[in-house]
């Protein structure tokens, strides 16, 4: 049996592709590749795992979704999550920040961090991994540690700023009560803590340039500036361009840890904190309403999917080589 198995081996490895046809094109592939998809197998099943499984929760927005019943077996309710969603003025309100936030974070994170990426370039070696680290340090600490830190800040009582504006004889601040000044904290805080990941990948596009071009710039008498702009922006705009995509897809998504704790959740600071998130766990914490708090997801993804879609078709007609697909 095993000499049979072994001469049709053969008979598979010696057969021409043209005999093979597509499967046998197919195995003897797999089988040249059968290491690599071995490594890849892994992160596969967890894709499938954590990605595709959880799809038959698409059922739930249009269901009236009863613990005692489960999933399948919850009565059908149609659309009328989706009508009590957009019945109210909450969650207009919450999808308004929403976007308004993140492009602000798109426009000038990318900008600050392409900004920081091309300095950090034109530093010596020696500094740069010093820099690298400084920057980097803040995206991994967690915004329940960066909640206290700033409640450390703007406290009413104890809060360092409040502190320096009576040292300066101005009146302490109810920072936790009025919702006008958190627009800005809430932009400083996601540039502080995202500005780090950023320049590191836009650094690392930088130095895949070739010096040539550099050395040529230098040689007809092109400054730093003129060299970062001519060179350096032109040759990472591919990876701008993909980055801004890939935001753009997630603009109907926030940050839940910087939205609920750094405001610490105070219900007098919705008007300019609450967003789509974290309007989706109050449904669920609060209300307990599970079908809403689905329909919510589902149309934060669909509409992330259609822009993600319109953004690569406007990047696709203005220069094909830019676009994700």
């Amino acid at each position: 049996m095993n000499n049979v198995n072994l001469q049709v081996r053969r008979n598979v490895d010696s057969a021409s592709p043209a005999r093979l046809g597509a499967i046998g094109r197919r195995v003897r592939t797999f089988r040249k590749h059968i290491g690599l998809t071995l490594l890849a197998l892994p992160g596969l099943v967890l894709l499938f795992v954590f990605h595709y499984v959880p799809l038959f929760g698409l059922l739930l927005p249009f269901k009236n979704y009863r613990y005692d019943l489960g999933v399948w077996h919850s009565p059908w309710s149609g659309l009328a999550n989706f009508e009590f969603l957009f019945k109210g003025q909450t969650l207009i309100r919450a999808t308004r920040n929403t976007i308004s936030y993140n492009l602000v974070f798109i426009v000038l994170g990318t900008f600050l961090a392409v900004c920081v990426a091309l300095m950090l370039f034109e530093l010596g070696k020696r500094f740069v991994k010093l820099y690298q680290t400084i920057l980097f340090i803040p995206y991994f600490i967690s915004w329940v540690v960066a909640g206290f830190a700033f409640r450390a800040l703007f406290d009413m009582d104890y809060g360092v700023v409040n502190r320096l504006l009576v040292m300066l004889g101005r009146e302490p601040v109810l920072w936790y009560n009025d919702p006008k000044y958190w627009p800005y904290i809430l932009v400083a805080a996601a540039v502080w803590k995202g500005i780090g990941y950023g320049a590191v990948i836009y650094y690392a596009a930088l130095m895949g340039i070739d010096s040539e071009y550099y050395e040529a710039a230098r040689i007809d008498g092109a400054g730093k500036l003129r060299q970062a702009f001519s060179i350096s922006v032109p040759l990472i705009k591919p990876i701008i361009v993909m980055m801004v995509i890939l935001q753009i897809g997630k603009i109907f998504y926030s940050d839940f840890g910087l939205f609920y704790n750094v405001p610490l959740n105070s219900s007098l600071l919705y008007p300019a904190t609450d967003v789509i998130d974290t309007f989706v766990y109050r449904s669920l914490i609060d209300m307990g309403d599970i079908g809403m708090a689905s329909a919510a997801g589902l149309f934060q993804s669909v509409v992330g999917f259609v822009l993600v879609l319109i953004t690569n078709f406007i990047v696709k007609r203005t220069n094909e080589e830019n676009s994700l697909f």
